[in-house]
C-alpha cells in the first residue's frame, strides 16, 4: 500500500506526478488547506506524512492538537520560523526543512533586488509604462555603481556565501557578521566584523540572511539604521521580522537610506502600505526561490524526507 500523507498546497507538475506515483495522497484545493482544514485531513485520515509550509504555524498549541499518527511533517521551506522546534520534539514528531536546495536561487535574487535597487530600474520602468515624453540631462535620475562599493551581509550561511560570491564577481568589496567566524576558505576574502555595530558604519549595501529568532527580531532599527552609511542600499529576502518597518521606512523617506528591495514582510501577506507609497523601494511578494527548478527540488527534497521516515530510516534533512 502507498504511505498515506495530507499535502497542504499545490506543488510544481513533477512533484505532483510523484505525489500521485508513490503516496495516497489528500490534495489541497486551490487555494490551499487552512491550518484547520489540515488538522481535520490529518485527523479524519490518519496520514503519518504531512508537506507543509509556513501557511500552517506548528505553535505549542497547534502541535498539541496534531493527532498522534502523524508521524513526519516536512516543510517546504529554508526557515522554519513557523515551527515551535521544542514542542515537536516534546510530542516526538519529526519536523523537516528544506536547506542548500534553494541557495542559489535565493542568491540570485537577493542580488537581483540589490541591483534593481541601486540601478532604479523600477523607476524606469514605471517611467516607460507610464508614457515616456522626454530624454533626461546628464545629472537626472541617476542610480550608483556597485563596483568598488561595500557589500555587507548579514548571516554568512550558504545564502549570504553564494550572496558574497555574485558580489565579488561585480568587483564589490565583502564584509559580514555572523555568529560564528568562517573558516578563510569559506569566507574566500570576505572580512569578517564579530558586532553588527562595528560593521554598518562601513556598509554601502546591506543584505540581510540570518534567521529570525527573538536575538535577531528588528535587527535593522532606528538605531542601527543609523550606524549605516548615509544613502546606503537596504535588501532583504530572509525574514520581515528582521527590519523594523517604522525606522526603515523612515529612514527612506529621508533618504538616510536610498533604496531598498524587499522580498520579506511583517504580517505578509500583508504589509505596511507605507511601502508601496515610495518610488525608492521595490517589493517582491517572497519570491526569492520561485524558480521551477528550485521548487521542484524543495518539493522533491520533502518528499524524501517523508519516504525515509515512513520506510523506517532517518529523515534527510531533520530540524
Amino acid at each position: 500500500m502507498k504511505p498515506k500523507i495530507v499535502v497542504t498546497r499545490q506543488m510544481t507538475p513533477p512533484v505532483m506526478e510523484r505525489i500521485a506515483l508513490q503516496f495516497d495522497a489528500v490534495l489541497p484545493p486551490a487555494g490551499g488547506m487552512t491550518p484547520d482544514l489540515v488538522l481535520r485531513a490529518l485527523e479524519e485520515t490518519g496520514a503519518p506524512g504531512l508537506l507543509f509550509n509556513s501557511g500552517t504555524p506548528f505553535t505549542p498549541d497547534y502541535v498539541s492538537r496534531l493527532p498522534d499518527t502523524l508521524r513526519v511533517a516536512a516543510s517546504c521551506s529554508v526557515g522554519f520560523d513557523h515551527v515551535d522546534v521544542p514542542a515537536t520534539k516534546a510530542k516526538g514528531l519529526i519536523v523537516t526543512n528544506t536547506p542548500e536546495v534553494l541557495d542559489a536561487s535565493v542568491a540570485d535574487f537577493a542580488f537581483l533586488l540589490l541591483l534593481a535597487a541601486a540601478r532604479r530600474l523600477h523607476e524606469y520602468d514605471a517611467t516607460v509604462r507610464d508614457g515616456w515624453t522626454r530624454y533626461f540631462g546628464v545629472p537626472e535620475f541617476l542610480g550608483t555603481d556597485l563596483a568598488g562599493k561595500t557589500l555587507a551581509i548579514v548571516g554568512m550561511g550558504r545564502i549570504g556565501q553564494a550572496l558574497a560570491r555574485r558580489a565579488k564577481a561585480f568587483d564589490m568589496n565583502v564584509i559580514y557578521h555572523n555568529r560564528n567566524r568562517l573558516s578563510p576558505d569559506d569566507e574566500a576574502g570576505a572580512e569578517y566584523y564579530d558586532s553588527l555595530d562595528g560593521m554598518l558604519p562601513h556598509t554601502d549595501f546591506l543584505s540581510l540572511h540570518a534567521p529570525l529568532t527573538p536575538d535577531t527580531a528588528d535587527l535593522l532599527n532606528a538605531r542601527t539604521v543609523a550606524l549605516l552609511r548615509d544613502g546606503a542600499i537596504v535588501v532583504n529576502t530572509a525574514r520581515g521580522g528582521l527590519v523594523n518597518d517604522d525606522a526603515l521606512i523612515a529612514a527612506l523617506q529621508s533618504g538616510k537610506v536610498r533604496a531598498a528591495g524587499l522580498d520579506v514582510y511583517k504580517g505578509e501577506p500583508k504589509i505596511d502600505p507605507r511601502y508601496a507609497t515610495l518610488k525608492n523601494v521595490i517589493l517582491a511578494p517572497h519570491m526569492a526561490s520561485a524558480t521551477e527548478e528550485t521548487r521542484t527540488a524543495m518539493g522533491m527534497l520533502c518528499l524524501d524526507n517523508i519516504a525515509a521516515v515512513l520506510s523506517g530510516r532517518s529523515a534527510v534533512t531533520p530540524l
